[in-house]
């Protein structure tokens, strides 16, 4: 017998076995059947789909945390450009504060200046040579006054208004004589002004070596 009518007598077997059953059993058999096709539908249909979605999921979270360094980087960037702004207004103020090598003479002038409107005498007004600092020079002058305490004080606050720095140091004072009851003194200090020093640029050394002579 072929193998295709022996498969086929046996479904006609089974089909008239599910025939002679009671009607509720047939309705269960043929439930039963459909469930499982369909549910075997559902699952070729739909468990690709699922694996994409899983894959998509993998990448999305992925993209999510690259999105949110990039956001966390773009924040830092921020704020260290808004400190480098600050820096760089504060280096302009100080730059400000600094005089230029044309403005000293002026400055200068208007330390004296400031003595005089004070009231002060001065006995000694001596810029000295300029001391190169680091990016930098000090430009002091000896300064020895006579004067009252109050006529001093004054100065120090002309001084410390001037639109330029301007430090006064190594404060001596002493009576100038007791006469007037102590009341005038003399005193000897150090004013000293700063002005910015570019950096000279690094000049190339020259490549060969000189030839001994023989």
């Amino acid at each position: 017998m072929k193998k295709g009518n022996t498969s086929s007598s046996a479904l006609t077997s089974l089909f008239e076995k599910i025939e002679g059953l009671s009607k509720p059993q047939r309705i269960g058999i043929y439930a039963g059947v459909l469930v499982v096709i369909i549910g075997l539908s559902i699952w070729l249909l739909l468990y690709p789909k699922y694996d994409k979605i899983g894959t998509l999921e993998k990448q999305l979270a992925s993209v999510q945390q690259e999105l949110a360094k990039a956001k966390k980087n773009a924040a830092e960037l921020n704020d260290w450009r808004n400190k480098m702004k600050h820096k760089e207004a504060q280096y302009k103020q100080v730059m400000r504060a600094l005089p230029e090598n044309e403005e000293i003479p002026s400055l200068i002038t208007g330390i004296s200046q400031a003595g005089k409107d004070a009231g002060l005498e001065f006995l000694l007004f001596q810029p000295k040579p300029e001391s190169r600092k680091d990016f930098y020079a000090e430009i002091p002058v000896d300064i020895s006054v006579t004067g009252t305490y109050h006529q001093m004080v004054v100065f120090m606050d002309k001084v410390a208004n001037l639109p330029r720095i301007v430090n006064v140091r190594n404060i001596k004072m002493a009576p100038q004589s007791k006469k007037d009851g102590g009341n005038t003194l003399t005193t000897v200090c150090q004013a000293v002004t700063y002005k910015f020093v570019e950096q000279a640029p690094v000049q190339p050394k020259k490549g060969g070596t000189k030839k001994k002579k023989r």
